[in-house]
């Protein structure tokens, strides 16, 4: 995936949000109020569900399968130090002394004495990881997390999510490598590694007698709301999502 993809990703998820914002208030009285654009959402789902199957599971699987597993660590290692970088900035963003001191520490440690990533350190002497993005930020500042959207190629999201991603590509070192042979190199095994994470996850699910895309949307939901509150969300007078309480400040 290159810088030129990425920034398209992002047009579009826009397009979708902006799309989201402007119909949700247009749809009919029996609407998810979780996910009013719902019809348009399982379209999406299905064009992703469609790669997935014929390319990024594919691949991830062969990866997963074929690559020795310590080289699977190490990049994994290597990917989660990276996105540390991120963390930082927004754990400061919502200043969170600790978690900031924590993720910051973590990045120094793993750079130099984990050979820029490679070994993870700073989990061996009980540095703790405190993930989070530009999303969780807004969140965490009251911005309520708008309609569910599923974005082309990028998955699930809301229209707070997707609001944050020109910030979290702008964070990202990858994308914001100078050599584009290389950075394509780099996002694409990202990719393929984050992808083959989930593999029995993916399988278990297909197996499962279920809604898929229903499982999914909660799922996110449910799991972005607690990241916002680091775990303890309060509980819910509504089943909307769109205008959630404003986290206190830690």
């Amino acid at each position: 995936m290159s810088t030129r993809f990425s920034v398209r990703a992002v047009k579009i998820a826009f397009v979708v949000s902006l799309t989201a914002l402007v119909t949700a208030c247009a749809t009919g009285p029996n609407a998810n109020p979780k996910d009013p654009l719902e019809p348009m959402n399982r379209s999406i789902s299905r064009f992703n569900d469609t790669v997935d199957d014929n390319v990024l599971k594919p691949v991830a699987t062969g990866y997963r399968d074929y690559t020795p597993d310590l080289f699977q660590t190490g990049v994994r290692n290597v990917f989660n130090n990276l996105s540390d970088i991120s963390s930082t900035v927004n754990n400061g963003l919502q200043l969170k002394g600790r978690e900031t001191a924590s993720s910051f520490m973590r990045v120094v440690v793993n750079t130099t004495f984990g050979i820029y990533g490679i070994f993870d350190v700073a989990t061996a002497i009980k540095l703790e990881r405190y993930p989070e993005d530009f999303g969780q930020t807004l969140g965490y500042w009251g911005v309520g997390s708008g309609p569910y959207v599923v974005l082309p190629l990028l998955g699930p999201s809301t229209v707070r999510d997707t609001a944050g991603l020109p910030v979290d590509f702008a964070l990202d070192p990858v994308s914001n490598l100078d050599n584009s042979k290389i950075r394509a190199e780099a996002q694409g095994l990202r990719i393929v590694e984050k992808r083959a994470g989930f593999l029995a996850a993916g399988d278990m699910l297909g197996q499962a007698s279920l809604d898929k895309y229903t499982f999914l949307r909660d799922a996110y939901l449910q799991r972005r709301r607690s990241q916002i509150y680091d775990g303890n969300p309060p509980d819910e007078d509504t089943p909307d999502l769109s205008q959630e309480p404003a986290p206190s400040a830690k």
